[in-house]
């Protein structure tokens, strides 16, 4: 029997792999998106197929539709377009989150959250369990995101404990990938994007702050394991290989530009030195651990960077 799946951000970068997955599948598939940082060319190919429906919607405004698999995507995830207009973001998660938990209880969907490491903060813990419960400064210009995903954490598990909504929660770590968008901030696509234009690659700090980078196929599939499953979560999906900044410029610089140099800027406010996420449990329960290694998941990444440029 086929399912009709709703994903908010289905146009973004994460959603568009994960509307690719479900289309494959066979399913149908709803992708809900306002274009802030979703595009539709990432999802064209599936534009007038019988089984996609494409629907420009904002999360913060309700919606009824009949689904039977939420997957609420919908907010933007990296700090140059979140902090844009903050107010928003935080609406957008506690909203957002609160309308699709409305809309799942109402027709008796499953929703999966797609939540956050920036829920930990600056850890103090390193690497992250899911136990661990952060370290977020509230006031913060980041806090907007932080706060606003962990917000949506806590309404899920209280629609559940209240209505018996069933939620799957996430907690997603670094992913990079195709189909990011070159002017995210986020820093695969800073470094690509300067190595592709000759031009030195910047480090924040001295680059001795460490990230885990986990290729989006390899997300997408811990995903959906997570909505398949019977387990609730939070599970954090995540590459553990943790890698210095420093270390991630080398490696891309090797891939495009050895002869480029590395320059040095000020870290920027509430920025995490470490990040690392501990997968036990996604081990244990989804049998799901990332297969693509760093350098391989750059070679496609930076194809994908080398067409936006040349376009």
């Amino acid at each position: 029997m086929s399912l009709r799946h709703l994903v908010t951000g289905g146009a973004g970068f994460v959603g568009s792999h994960l509307v690719d997955r479900l289309m494959a599948a066979g399913d149908e598939v709803i992708c809900l998106d306002n274009y802030f940082t979703g595009r539709k060319a990432n999802i064209a190919r599936w534009i007038g197929h019988p089984r996609f429906e494409l629907i420009r919607h904002d999360v913060t405004e309700p919606i009824r539709l009949e689904v039977d698999r939420i997957w609420h995507l919908a907010c933007p995830a990296s700090p140059v377009h979140y902090q844009f207009n903050p107010i928003k973001t935080a609406k957008t998660s506690f909203l957002g989150t609160y309308n699709m938990l409305g809309l799942a209880r109402r027709v008796g969907a499953r929703l999966l959250l797609a939540s956050t490491s920036e829920v930990y903060g600056d850890p103090e813990v390193h690497p992250q369990p899911e136990s661990y419960r952060g370290c977020v400064n509230t006031i913060g210009i980041r806090s907007c995101y932080d706060e606003g995903k962990r917000i949506a954490e806590t309404l899920c598990f209280d629609y559940r404990r209240m209505h018996g909504t069933e939620v799957r929660v996430a907690r997603i770590f670094n992913t990079y990938g195709p189909r990011m968008l070159p002017n995210d901030g986020r820093v695969v696509s800073n470094f690509i994007v300067q190595a592709l234009r000759g031009e030195p690659l910047t480090l924040y700090g001295d680059g001795s702050q460490t990230r885990s980078f986990c290729y989006v196929d390899d997300l997408v599939e811990g995903l959906i394991r997570l909505m398949n499953c019977d387990q609730t979560g939070p599970i954090n999906l995540g590459n553990p290989g943790e890698f210095t900044i420093r270390e991630l410029a080398e490696l891309i610089r090797g891939q495009i530009n050895p002869g480029l140099e590395l320059v040095q800027r000020p870290l920027p406010q509430d920025d995490p030195l470490q990040r690392q996420p501990v997968i036990d449990l996604a081990r244990a329960v989804l049998g799901w651990e990332p297969q693509i290694p760093l350098a391989q998941g750059l070679q496609p990444t930076i194809a994908h960077f080398r067409d936006e440029l040349a376009a």
